[in-house]
């Protein structure tokens, strides 16, 4: 992208550059400004902050341009790059970290384990698995096995991509190196799982190898007890972090345990809990309310929680979408009706579900609900038809008490067969060698029919399915999930 010309009309236009300068700069457009007075005036482009450039790039969506200044940047210290790296690898701009990452190899600059542990942190946010293992595999090559950030980074990388195995592995290489972070990483990890006797198993470990829990510790076994329903093993542990260890909750913390009960329908007593919170909850602690109260269709809390959620997070789809859900699992289509009148009117739209797979080459594929727009549509639909047929063999009925629209069974059930994830998956099997692990990303809550049908896709493909959606991962794998239906 060439840069603009200078706007020598602008009153803004810096008339010199300094370092205070260089950095007055919060917007694309201010940055290109800058850009082009450099250029006018025959300045190096390489007294940028490029830290800073790549960070209001993402933040403007336009990362390319950034690229354009750092490839005719004489700035090529591994320092800087990483600085870049970090920071829109914590700044929430994960493929923009992994491009200039890609970027800084071809640039003849060596990675190392800094830049590793940042790559890693990208790739754990977009479930990049291969990417992962072909970084983990330069670390041991550049000698960095043996680092523990590094380590503690992969352990995470893995859990967080849905391969536990790998995850496991790091850890058990790391005997006698493990800290904290390390412990933690991994019993997170297995709380996301669903598998919570192995959090709750590693964490005894864990304190017979001597080493004090931190409050990451306690958010990974209370999800775990939440995921699971281990409503007095996750009260106790909430005890324990204060009495035992001297940690003060923090809102994470508080927001498991209203998640935990909520989830094991004590919603009265997780109102209570809110209620008497040391501290202000936020719209976290309130929605996990109103899911427990979508469970167990208590339709009086849920509008409690409702009313403290329009202040908290007033543009939220998805607490508008749950309470609707409520009234009209009830037959109540009038307050329906309100709903999404109140929605229309505040500006709230609604998010639509996609479903993301990544195949051998690195080109990610996305779906959304209903998409016919793929150019294997043809095929996936026909693959998805084929896979009907052996499901209703083996009971399979569409539940379409989900479609909550004033439609014709017929479409419903066509509506619910279009559901992103099983467009994702059918293209997965189409293109994945016979065997192999379908891996999905889902930006929302996978819901009941697609459970159920993943299920049995799994048994009949003998393949193993991951699923990682909004909340959690499910593995689904011989007609079975990790979750263990509860989700």
């Amino acid at each position: 992208m060439p840069p603009l010309p200078p706007d020598t009309n602008s009153p803004a236009a810096p008339k010199s550059y300094t370092p205070h300068l260089l950095h007055k700069f919060d917007s694309p457009a201010e940055l290109k400004q800058l850009h082009a007075h450099l250029v006018k005036t025959n300045a190096s482009i390489s007294v940028l902050p490029l830290p800073k450039v790549a960070s209001v790039c993402s933040r403007g969506r336009c990362f390319p341009y950034a690229q354009h200044i750092f490839a005719r940047s004489d700035n090529h210290d591994t320092s800087v790059w990483n600085s870049c790296l970090r920071a829109l690898a914590e700044g929430d701009h994960p493929i923009d970290a992994v491009s200039l990452f890609y970027q800084m190899q071809e640039s003849g600059l060596r990675p190392n384990q800094v830049t590793v542990v940042s790559v890693l942190a990208a790739c754990a946010d977009l479930c990049a698995l291969d990417l992962g293992k072909r970084v983990h595999e330069y670390s041991n090559r550049s000698g960095f096995k043996n680092n523990v950030l590094v380590c503690n980074t992969l352990i995470d990388m893995y859990a967080k991509c849905g391969s536990l195995e790998e995850a496991s592995r790091v850890f058990d290489e790391m005997e006698g190196k493990r800290t904290v972070f390390s412990w933690s990483a991994m019993i997170v990890g297995l709380a996301a799982h669903g598998r919570a006797q192995e959090a709750l198993s590693l964490f005894s470990s864990m304190l017979q190898d001597g080493t004090e829990p931190n409050g990451v510790t306690f958010v990974g076994l209370l999800h775990a007890c939440a995921h699971m329903g281990l409503v007095d093993e996750g009260r106790a542990f909430f005890t324990s972090m204060t009495r035992d260890y001297g940690i003060t909750p923090g809102i994470e913390h508080y927001g498991c345990m209203v998640d935990l009960l909520s989830r094991a329908g004590l919603v009265k007593e997780a109102y209570e809990f809110i209620m008497e919170m040391p501290i202000k909850p936020n719209g976290i602690i309130w929605g996990a309310l109103l899911g427990g109260c979508r469970l167990h269709k208590d339709i009086k809390l849920a509008e409690q929680a409702i009313q403290h959620l329009s202040v908290l997070d007033p543009l939220n789809d998805g607490y508008y979408i749950v309470l609707s859900n409520i009234y009209a699992e009830a037959g109540r289509w009038e307050d329906v009706t309100r709903v999404r009148k109140l929605m229309k009117a505040r500006g709230v739209k609604k998010t639509s579900g996609w479903s993301k797979i990544t195949l051998d080459d690195g080109i990610v594929h996305e779906f959304v609900a209903g998409d016919e727009s793929h150019p294997q549509a043809e095929g996936i639909f026909r693959k998805w038809d084929e896979l009907v047929v052996e499901m209703m063999l083996r009971g399979y009925v569409a539940n379409t008490s989900l479609v909550l629209l004033d439609i014709e069974e017929e479409q419903k059930v066509k509506f619910i067969y279009r559901h992103s994830e099983k467009l994702a998956v059918s293209f997965g099997l189409l293109n994945t060698p016979a065997g192999t692990t379908i891996r999905i990303i889902k930006n929302l809550r996978v819901c009941e029919d697609c459970h159920s049908a993943l299920k049995l896709i799994a048994a009949i493909s003998g393949r193993e399915i991951v699923v990682r959606d909004r909340n959690r991962f499910h593995c689904f794998k011989d007609g079975c999930c990790s979750c263990g239906d509860y989700w």
